[in-house]
């Protein structure tokens, strides 16, 4: 009886868990990652939906853009989290993503007017960040503090490629947004810098700590990341006269068969069960300020007045010719 009273709720238990809806949601690689915020965000948004919440890595930011216009309306994803505004507007275009229709007043700078302002009605924030270079303060003496003497040294760096990671955007719209009609000339002085190019950001990095290059395209936050977690206070960030921010949005798929839930995932992603996970985690700053402080190890090393950004609606008229800069730069 005990056996046959077992095997009952096993089947039981089993049928359920087969009727649970699946929510499917794309993300960058690194996000999904052991240490990453991924697998804390499944657990506690699981909590809270009776579902089952299943994480896609696909590649860094700018490809996961690239795989939902591939798969179109056919894509097996319901949200696709790790965009950033320099790609919602081509997102937008697309027509594959839906309104969130909900309204937030996230805690992020504003280059372009009040704080807190967010009118984006088809990508919510999560988190944000300054693109910088990071190095090891133990290695590095002479420390570029520009571009122009980034290109002017004989420092070595590694870089993100523009096409398929959302840090390499960054800093091809960094350069032509600074320099303009001198962005091309820049990119042919720090070609020689450039060790290599990498799909994506956790390559970048990889190759950074292993010591095959001097700075690292990264985050003014990847520090704490190595202070927090590690107790190393070696590595730091270049402080350049400004920084191009990131804020990293996720959208709800037009074509998802489960848009109920799609909408609870990103309402419950501006919560404080969501928020809390990113800083020490994602090693970001989160979108909407969580209860419990940031470590000490977030404190801002800019304001906004040094922060560039150029407005999403903006940035699809200056990626062809900056990308076409950057590859003829890199190319010779």
């Amino acid at each position: 009886m005990k056996y046959l009273a077992f095997a009952a709720g096993t089947i039981l238990s089993t049928a359920a868990m087969a009727e649970a809806p699946v929510l499917t949601v794309y993300t960058y690689d690194s996000f999904v990652a052991d240490w990453g915020p991924g697998p804390k965000i499944e657990a506690a948004f699981e909590e809270t939906c009776d579902c089952d919440l299943k994480f896609v890595g696909a590649g860094d930011g700018a490809a996961l853009l690239a795989r939902v216009k591939l798969e179109g309306a056919r894509s097996d994803a319901d949200v696709v989290l790790g965009l950033d505004t320099n790609l919602t507007g081509a997102a937008a275009a697309s027509g594959l993503f839906a309104p969130h229709e909900q309204s937030v007043s996230p805690d992020v700078p504003n280059p372009f007017g009040e704080a807190g302002v967010w009118d984006d009605p088809l990508f919510l924030p999560y988190d944000w960040g300054y693109f910088a270079f990071v190095y090891d303060k133990t290695k590095l003496a002479d420390v570029p503090q520009s571009f122009d003497a980034l290109a002017a040294s004989d420092v070595k760096i590694v870089i993100q490629d523009p096409r398929s990671s959302t840090p390499g955007l960054g800093l091809l719209l960094w350069v032509k947004e600074q320099y303009g009609d001198g962005a091309a000339a820049l990119w042919e002085g720090l070609a020689d810098n450039v060790v290599t190019v990498t799909k994506g950001w956790s390559e970048a990095y990889g190759l950074f700590l292993e010591g095959e290059a001097d700075m690292v395209l990264s985050y003014t936050t990847s520090p704490a990341y190595h202070i927090v977690a590690e107790g190393d206070e070696t590595k730091t960030a270049a402080a350049f006269p400004s920084h191009y921010m990131q804020i990293e949005v996720a959208g709800k798929l037009a074509s998802s068969d489960q848009p109920e839930l799609a909408d609870q995932f990103l309402a419950f992603m501006t919560t404080d069960a969501f928020q809390s996970i990113i800083p020490t985690t994602n090693w970001m700053y989160p979108a909407f300020t969580p209860q419990e402080a940031l470590p000490e190890a977030f404190a801002q090393p800019i304001g906004p007045e040094q922060a560039r950004l150029i407005p999403a609606g903006d940035v699809a008229a200056i990626r062809d010719e900056a990308l076409a800069e950057w590859l003829s730069a890199l190319s010779k």
